[in-house]
Parts: C-alpha cells; structure tokens; sequence
C-alpha cells in the first residue's frame, strides 16, 4: 500500500504524460569474461619458460638500452644523463637513461592535461580491449623480457621476478579491468524509466595525475600509472632509477597495444624537481606514491601548501612500507614459524614493503626456533640473480647498502643486541649483504621500530608469562601498520589476537608469513606511517581514480508547480 502511494505522489509530484524522449546517456555493454590469477611458472630444467628466459637474459645483458623521456608522441634527451647498473654486478650498465627537467616536466604536464580531454571520452569498452591486450603481450610475447629486465635490473631471482614482473603485473591489468566493467553494473534506481532515468557513468579527473613508482615490484610501476589511466586520466610517470629498464618495456608493451600518445607519458627525473614541479601546477589532479615515509610527507605538505591555487582537491594515495611482525604463540608449528620466516625476512634481501623484520618468540620455544632459523639460514645461497640456486642476490643500490650496514653496525655495537647470523657486508663487486639474524634485550630499540628495508630479522625472545604484555608491544612500538602474522594452534587465542591486533596490520595473517599477496586475492595497503590503505589489487582501488557522474533524465514534460495537498 506504501509502494503504491508512494508511485502515485510521485507521478503527481512531478510529470503525466507521454515519454517523447530517448536517453542521451550512453549504454555501457562490456561482453561477460571470467577472471583468474595468472599462473606462476616453474622454470624446471628443460622446460619451455626456462629456454626462453635465458635466451632473454641473454639479450638484455648484452646491451647497455637507451631509453629517452616519452612526452606524447614525442622522445626527449638532456644533459642529465643517468645509468641503470646491475646490483650484483656494478660495473654492469644495463640502461641509460635522462632525468627530465622543469621545462620538459611542464611540458609533459600540458599534454597530459590536453591528451585527458580527448582519452576521457574513449567508451570504457574500448579501453577494456586495450588493458586485456597489453595483458596478453605481458603473459605471452614480452614476459620473459619483463623477466629478464627485472632480474638483471632489481637482483631479483627466478620465482621472485615470475611472480612480479610476470604474475602480479598481469594480474593487475586483468583484474583492474575487471573491477571496473564490474563496477559499471551498478546502476541507481529509477522507478518509473518511462517518466525519470537514473544514469551513473565514470568520468576521469580533469588535469593529471602523477605516478612516483618504486624499485621493488615492477609490478608496482605498471599499477600506479596505468590504472588511474584506465579511468580516464592522463598521466605523468616518474619510475625508479633502480627500476628504470623494467617501467620501460611496459611502458613500450602499452604502446603496442593501443594506449595512445600523451595518456601515459615517462619522465624519469630528479625527486625533488619532479616533486616541486607537479605540486606548482594548478591541474594537479592526484599523486599515486609507492615510497619512503618522508618523501610523500612532503609532497602532502606541498600539496597542503598549494591547495588553493588547484581546479580539483588532488587525490593522495600512497604506500609507504612497514615494520612487519611475526609474533609465535607458545603453541605454534616450529617448522612453520621457521620456514616462513626465513622467507618473509629474506626473499628479495627483505626489501618487500610486506617483508617481516621484527620477531617476537616465547621463551618455551626459543632454543628449537633459534636452532631451525641459523640452521635454514646457513642453507641460503647469496649470489648471481640468474644463478638457479640463489635464493637472494644484493640489494638494490649503494645508499641501500650503507642505510642497511648501519643498522648491522649498531647491532655489532650495542650492549643491548646480537648478532646471531650473518652480519657481513661486501659491496666490492654488487651490493651483497648476508642475512642476518639479531636478537635484542630491548623490544625498542630502534632496530625493532624502524623501517631498515632488507635482509635483517630481529628477534624479542618473550617470557610466556608475559605473552598479553607483548602482544600490547606490536602496536605501540611503531608508527607502521602494514603487514603482521601471528602463528599459533590455540583457537581461542587466534580469536582474541585478531582483535587485539586489529590496527597493527593492513594485511594480516594466521599461520601464514606476512608476503606473498597477490592481485584479487588479498587486496594490499597499510595505515598510519604505512600509508592511505587504498587497498592496491582489490575492487575499490580502480574507482578511486574515477570522478563519478550521476546523470538524471526526465522524457515527459513537468505541466505544473504545486503539489496535490496544495488544491483540496
């Protein structure tokens, strides 16, 4: 009866008549496709993906690449002229490269804005071919290319570039493009479509949006400056130097399938030119930042500083890396705890955002934990990324060497820390630095609160008595927030741990190491010091980028202005 009063007062309140207008918004018809994570290949002798990686290896390291600044159609070369080196092998230039400067930023900054315009009226159909294309060229064509540029170019080992450079990336442009015809089902309601059509449609932002990409997952690099593009907006790209061969080649791969001139445009440049040049500019529309704490703090008080002088509120969205915790209940699985921690601390030499670096083990279980963690750890082979028995290979650059050596150094030095494992550091030939185990006397001592973004793991051993008070440790004792895990196989305490634990982790897991997420799987993003947890490979991150439209139509003609109750 409601309903229906309601209809009638409706009808009333607004048209009678006939419709004599068709809808002017345009149909979104995206054809149905199924969605799956792209399989991580083995690489077993003999196998295809082997032979065709090492042929790739091969290639890429027999060349030093040229690669120029891209601003639409256009390349660019200055006087500024940088190297990317090989970790493992510094003497080894595998790219060259120039930094873009002011002059050719606002450049860039103009045919971003100009390109927007014309890409934003690209149907969302269309753009969805390109992504599955770009996609496509990633997992057949060019993935042992992307391979090989992240191998040689990061130090990254077989498995760690396969499930990078190769899954994750794909992963991204699948998925993405899948969140996004997923999200344009979503219709409002319109209870009479004959008389009022209710339309949402997803715009990009006017202006651009600037994409500050980092070393560690190429990956990473693809997503922040491709997927705000699917959206609509243009885009000014700064990748890593440490990453500059690998953001190259997909930048190249998107060319090839179809994104235009001007949508994504690469400019590697000076951070702080970059950073002061974008935040001047009044189109600024966004910044997606995966980095340190201390740049994007920064960039948010310049943009703060800023804010009147832009046409739009500029989007911030940021990673900005963690102090991950594995913390072991007296009732744990020592063989567990050992082995996925052994690989969260030191796959990749510990530079994962994700990567555990602090340890907190009960007293009970200490000698059996610290026997399996040196025992495992003097297993590992430190060496040559395309060695196939390496489990990690140097860290990425020299300011990474000399940051990371200090920490070791103050652990040599300090009354209250131990070196248990490892501790040597070799820069003569690549930036080698061993896996090293510390435990400390002081679960505040700054190397268990700071972010030190390598291969040190250390340990708080815990009296079992004293397990509520240690737990309450893990979110005081630093202003991160991005990955934890807690090992136990007391149901009653996992209950009350997740909740105790609750703000200390963006991703958080139960007998499971703190990395390894993967795109749709288990969206990725931290809070506090960690950053704006937007939850990159998850469903809402596409339309974060979106400036969404709601369209009303009205097909009849509205022949009064009082309402019913007016004329009794």
């Amino acid at each position: 009866m409601l309903s229906a009063c309601k209809q009638t007062l409706s009808t009333s309140f607004q048209r009678v008549g006939v419709r004599c207008l068709g809808s002017v918004v345009p149909e979104v018809k995206i054809s149905d496709f199924g969605v799956k994570n792209e399989p991580v290949l083995p690489y077993l002798k003999g196998s295809k993906e082997r032979k065709e990686l090492e042929e790739a290896l091969k290639k890429t390291a027999a060349t030093t690449e040229e690669v120029p600044i891209v601003i639409g159609d256009k390349e660019f070369k200055t006087d500024d002229v940088r190297y990317q080196v090989c970790p493992h092998n510094h003497k080894k230039k595998l790219a060259k490269f120039y930094y873009a400067n002011k002059d050719l930023l606002n450049k860039a900054i103009d045919t971003a804005v100009e390109t927007q315009r014309k890409w934003d009226r690209t149907p969302i159909p269309d753009r969805l071919k390109i992504w599955e294309k770009a996609a496509s060229l990633m997992a057949n064509e060019y993935r042992q290319t992307l391979n090989a540029a992240t191998m040689l170019g990061q130090a990254k080992t077989v498995i760690q570039a396969e499930i990078d450079s190769a899954a994750e990336l794909i992963d991204f442009f699948r998925l993405n493009a899948y969140f996004l015809k997923e999200a344009t089902k979503y219709q409002p309601i319109s209870e009479n479509p004959k008389v009022t059509k209710n339309s949402m449609r997803y715009r990009g932002i006017d202006g651009f949006i600037a994409a500050v990409s980092p070393f560690n997952f190429t990956a990473i690099g693809g997503n922040l400056a491709y997927t705000p593009a699917l959206m609509g907006n243009a885009i000014l790209w700064k990748p890593s130097d440490t990453a500059l061969l690998s953001n190259w080649v997909i930048f190249k791969i998107c060319r090839e399938a179809g994104v235009p001139p001007g949508v994504v445009n690469f400019v590697p440049a000076d951070g702080p030119v970059f950073g002061d040049t974008i935040t001047a500019s009044k189109y600024l529309a966004g910044i997606n930042f995966t980095g340190s704490v201390p740049t994007f703090t920064r960039l948010w008080t310049q943009v703060g500083q800023n804010i009147n002088k832009y046409i739009n509120f500029p989007r911030l969205i940021g990673e900005c890396g963690g102090k991950n915790y594995h913390f072991v209940h007296p009732t744990a699985d020592v063989t567990s705890v050992v082995n996925a921690t052994i690989r969260s601390a030191f796959e990749f030499c510990g530079q994962k955002c994700s990567a555990c670096s602090r340890m907190y083990v009960p007293e009970s279980l200490w000698p059996k934990i610290k026997e399996g963690l040196l025992a495992e750890r003097a297993k590992l082979k430190i060496g040559d990324p395309t060695d196939y028995e390496s489990f990690t290979s140097a860290v990425i650059d020299d300011k990474a060497f000399k940051r990371i050596k200090g920490y070791i150094d103050h652990a040599r030095n300090s009354p209250n820390l131990e070196i248990i494992g490892g501790g040597k550091c070799d820069d003569s030939t690549g930036y080698f630095i061993e896996p090293t185990i510390v435990v400390s006397k002081d679960p505040k001592d700054k190397i268990m609160v700071e972010e030190i973004f390598g291969p040190v793991l250390t340990i708080y051993v815990y009296k079992d008595s004293q397990l509520q008070e240690t737990v309450d440790l893990v979110g005081t004792s630093t202003q991160f927030a991005l990955t934890g895990a807690v090992f136990a196989q007391d149901e009653n305490w996992l209950k009350k741990a997740i909740e105790d634990l609750k703000m200390t982790a963006g991703n958080f897991y139960v007998n499971d190491k703190s990395t390894g997420s993967v795109v749709g799987q288990q969206p990725f993003g931290g809070a506090r010091l960690s950053g704006t947890n937007d939850k990159a490979g998850g469903p809402h991150y596409v339309l974060r980028w979106g400036n969404p439209q709601a369209v009303k139509e009205t097909f009849v003609p509205l022949t009064e202005i009082s309402y019913p109750y007016m004329n009794q």
